[in-house]
């Protein structure tokens, strides 16, 4: 808001953990009266700036500033006390108290030593009123909805006179209509003079709803925009740290002009109007034999909960997944397994490998546990194909019997993928393959998702690097805000076509904000 005094300054702030840079020399403003998005993937320092706005974090250098006056928090109590409060993605209520005990829990006001309930019960209507919200605060938390779960959530935040709330991913588990109202109340709060911060990975929403757009990215800040300045092109390019230009074309050589070829085979896997309702889709998708195809977004867009949904570890409710023209209701990942699918998760530290197993375990932990507790794989059988994959994909181990978890990130990945590879599947999904690893591994990794082209495999490759995209992907499936926005193949597979993909808007009609 120009012209007008900030009243929350923050001024060069910095935070370092032991070999991570999270935040460096950040200087932002926020206003009463505004709602500002706070934007930026993964490893922005979205996440760390919070936790020090609140208290969570001391900084280690840089200054906050509410209302023109200096101020360290040094606890989320202490921040509630200044008039800076937070409500997180994760609802923390407590589900069998009532909304009344929620919302006033460690601050209830007390009668000769004892807590007031009468008070507790009015204040707490209070604070609700504040939402344009009439409920029965007897009630327990349990009985709400998500939506009114979460509109508690910030009743709570807001009974201790904040000034500056901060909404930390709020519309994640919300369907549209929650949304709306959702967006109602935090006008209703701008118009009251409350300073919002408005995290949120949902590019329609951001410009639904913000005044203000601040991008961080790699810890530091790229800028603060106007949100009718700032055209959605604009705020992807800033958000991936990608500039437009002639130069980026598909690899020469790799299969990203390959598309048309591929498209004469009948898909091994097809996905039509595929949904889990309030957090993916509907998406159409086919993989067709020796073909790598992309699935492109940005952090939020749906792209690990396609994976999960097609590997049914969270299962579609609409739409229809054939494997091989025969229709398969993927209701658990056992059956994916017995479809031929392999999965490789995002996370590999949490749901890929078995830290304290060896890598020779972790390699055969697939196929042992499609063989079933009865029939255990014998130890020639498993030493032979561990011997194999070591070598096949180069996999640096002192032993096979070496702990997984004493392996580097690029090796711990190999073993992830020797372990499917291991069950010859007709589909791999792999979820940010080369997330976290060196350079030198991260090559021999696409090299190894290239050669499984060659074998036949029909492989979903999701990463966030839209390089890495372009360099291995015949087709590529773009999501934003967790549906399908479109579908690129062949020449124009690139960086640039991606982030216009994604940055498109396809509303009719548009109005002026959304015409820019």
């Amino acid at each position: 808001m120009p012209g007008s005094k900030a009243l929350l300054s923050v001024e060069g702030l910095s935070k370092s953990f032991p070999g991570v840079r999270a935040l460096h020399d950040v200087h932002l403003e926020a206003h009463a009266g505004e709602i500002q998005a706070l934007m930026g993937e993964n490893g922005a320092g979205k996440s760390t700036l919070i936790k020090l706005l609140t208290g969570v974090y001391s900084p280690d250098a840089g200054a906050l500033r509410l209302d023109g006056t200096s101020i360290r928090p040094t606890s989320p109590r202490h921040a509630e006390s200044l008039g800076i409060s937070a409500v997180h993605q994760e609802i923390s209520l407590i589900p069998h108290l009532s909304i009344a005990d929620n919302i006033m829990l460690g601050r209830q006001p007390r009668r000769f030593g004892l807590i007031d309930q009468r008070a507790v019960r009015a204040k707490a209507r209070q604070a609700l009123a504040r939402l344009s919200l009439d409920l029965d605060v007897s009630r327990s938390v349990a009985s709400l909805s998500t939506a009114l779960q979460q509109m508690v959530a910030i009743a709570r935040a807001l009974a201790v006179d904040a000034r500056l709330l901060i909404l930390d991913e709020p519309t994640s588990s919300l369907d549209e209509a929650e949304t709306q109202r959702l967006f109602d109340v935090m006008r209703r709060l701008k118009a009251q003079g409350l300073a919002v911060l408005f995290v949120t990975h949902f590019l329609d929403q951001v410009y639904a709803v913000s005044d203000t757009i601040t991008v961080l990215r790699n810890g530091c800040l790229v800028g603060q925009y106007a949100s009718s300045a700032l055209p959605r092109l604009s705020l992807v390019q800033a958000m991936l740290g990608v500039e437009l230009g002639d130069e980026d074309k598909p690899a020469r050589g790799g299969p990203a002009g390959d598309g048309e070829d591929a498209s004469a085979a009948e898909p091994v896997l097809a996905a039509r109007g595929l949904e889990r309702q309030g957090v993916v889709g509907p998406i159409d998708l086919a993989l067709r034999p020796g073909e790598v195809v992309g699935l492109a977004g940005l952090l939020g867009s749906g792209r690990s909960e396609t994976a999960r949904m097609l590997f049914g570890i969270e299962p579609a409710d609409r739409g229809e997944l054939t494997v091989d023209r025969r229709g398969i209701d993927m209701k658990t990942p056992r059956r994916a397994i017995r479809a031929g699918l392999a999965y490789c998760p995002e996370d590999r530290k949490v749901e890929g490998i078995v830290p304290n197993l060896s890598v020779r375990e972790n390699l055969v932990l697939a196929l042992q546990a499609s063989r079933g507790a009865l029939r255990v794989l014998p130890r020639s059988e498993q030493d032979r194909l561990v011997q194999h994959y070591i070598k096949a994909l180069s996999i640096k181990t002192p032993s096979p019997e070496t702990p997984v978890k004493l392996l580097s990130g690029g090796n711990q990945q190999k073993v992830l993928l020797a372990r499917w590879m291991a069950m010859q599947p007709r589909v791999m999904l792999l979820d940010e393959p080369t997330r976290g690893v060196d350079i030198g591994a991260k090559l021999e990794i696409e090299a190894l998702v290239r050669s499984l082209g060659e074998k036949g495999v029909a492989t979903l490759l999701i990463s966030s690097e839209l390089e890495e995209i372009a360099r291995n992907c015949s087709r590529v499936v773009v999501l934003r805000d967790r549906k399908q926005q479109g579908e690129l193949a062949g020449a124009s597979v690139t960086p640039s076509s991606i982030i216009q993909a994604i940055a498109q808007h396809k509303e009719a009609p548009r109005d002026a904000r959304e015409d820019r």
